[in-house]
């Protein structure tokens, strides 16, 4: 029987997605679904939900929930990881509430800047374990990494983990679709080419009926930063350096040095920017799961339509040869070729029996290139700190942290590490 093992299944709405829509392809009946949390109560959640599913559905598939990792990884054809190392409390209150003791505001926190550095650092030494569980129990696995930060961990299980790994994020997915409904314009028929990183990857063609539309797009999108919205980081990225950037304006104002300036408050009300806003879904996430978990852990009749999530299609694809394509990160070989060989990218991939297949791009508009280099900067010295245990390249990542560097000192910087470090305390390895 083949397996598709799901790490980090307490996630229960996302487990819905994932292994939901896998209950509902062809190709994958018979499957077993292996679900894998170190919370016991959380992943009886998840296969009670399941097992609702299934007996709405009549899936052949067959659902099994492991208190051994290993045991869960044996034989699978397929792993989805799906974890938060630390979770909300204490590990991500840690990451806001230290920095601001410097000064130093965040939105997100979970990619970038120095909430996104120390969340590597503690998820890094898991993401490890996983990958020597998988080189022994299932070393022809396809590893779908759906785990912020989304490029250094992708890199890392490539590079130092030794299994396949494919990086999937869903702000690919819906780039056009929000552009084009912030702007109010028709996106039935339009053609997309987008490439770069994760969280930072770039509309680099949007036609429709060969016509460029990015005129117009940007017709309109400067007249809508005359009003407040949700997107101005976003818009006045793409004015300034002529492209639309794929991930959302909350993200992005922390992964540029222009947005969050203690010295110029006037810029957070400017562009709208929702500081601590990592922290506020988190809260509300936890009061909605509350609210919700009745319905669909206690629900014997729940039922499930197939979503638009990448890891159903990508099963079916491999598992049919029918090639299906993504937005994929992948280790940049020679893929886009004005950005470091070292460097993990987000390029249109195809997917069929043969694997994860990624296109060449070649080079990025020169600005747009370097742009991305200043966030590979931080993600290249945050994976040296983490494979060597040198606490001196903790101090490089965020020195060279565009957000970071921009608001505080080089000693504050060093500091402000330091007491990362000590607060964080066992949830990471020690430095030296």
């Amino acid at each position: 029987m083949s397996k598709i093992t799901f790490l980090g299944a307490g996630s229960t709405v996302f487990v819905k997605n994932v292994l939901g829509d896998s209950m509902l392809v062809p190709s994958l009946q018979g499957f077993e679904l292996a679900l894998f949390d170190i919370n016991p109560e959380r992943l009886k959640e998840s296969e009670s939900m399941l097992r609702n599913i299934q007996a709405s559905n009549g899936s052949k598939c067959r659902i099994v929930a492991y208190s051994d990792r290993k045991e869960a990884l044996r034989g699978a054809k397929y792993v989805v990881n799906a974890i938060q190392v630390g979770g909300y409390d204490p590990c991500t209150i840690t990451d806001f509430e230290v920095p601001k003791k410097y000064g130093l505001r965040q939105t997100i926190a979970d990619t970038l800047g120095i909430g996104g550095i120390f969340r590597n650092l503690r998820t890094i030494p898991v993401m490890m374990d996983f990958a020597r569980d998988i080189r022994e129990v299932c070393p022809d696995a396809w590893f779908l990494n759906y785990t912020n930060p989304m490029a250094v961990l992708t890199n890392v299980m490539n590079t130092h983990g030794g299994v396949k790994t494919v990086g999937l994020c869903h702000s690919v997915q819906v780039c056009v679709d929000h552009l084009f409904d912030g702007l109010g314009m028709e996106k039935e028929g339009v053609r997309s080419r987008i490439a770069g990183i994760n969280h930072m990857a770039w509309l680099l063609e949007v036609t429709k009926d060969g016509v460029d539309l990015y005129p117009e797009i940007k017709r309109r999108a400067a007249e809508k930063q005359k009003e407040k919205h949700h997107d101005m980081v976003r818009y006045e990225l793409m004015l300034k350096f002529g492209y639309y950037v794929t991930e959302s304006s909350e993200h992005n104002a922390e992964y540029h040095p222009y947005f969050i300036k203690k010295n110029y408050p006037e810029l957070i009300e400017r562009f709208n920017i929702p500081l601590d806003e990592y922290p506020r879904r988190c809260i509300d996430q936890i009061k909605r799961w509350g609210e919700m978990r009745d319905s669909i852990v206690n629900n014997a009749s729940l039922s499930h339509e197939r979503s638009h999530e990448y890891a159903s299609y990508i099963f079916d694809a491999m598992e049919t040869n029918v090639p299906f394509k993504i937005g994929g990160n992948v280790m940049n070989t020679g893929l886009i070729t004005n950005l470091p060989k070292e460097a993990c990218v987000e390029v249109p991939c195809l997917v069929d029996a043969s694997g994860v297949t990624p296109t060449y791009v070649g080079d990025l508009p020169p600005q747009l290139a370097a742009l991305n280099r200043t966030n590979i900067n931080t993600q290249l010295l945050t994976i040296e700190a983490a494979v060597t245990g040198k606490k001196e390249h903790i101090y490089h990542a965020a020195l060279l942290d565009p957000h970071t560097s921009a608001e505080l000192s080089m000693d504050d910087i060093v500091s402000l590490c330091d007491d990362l470090i000590e607060a964080h305390g066992d949830w990471l390895p020690k430095f030296r």
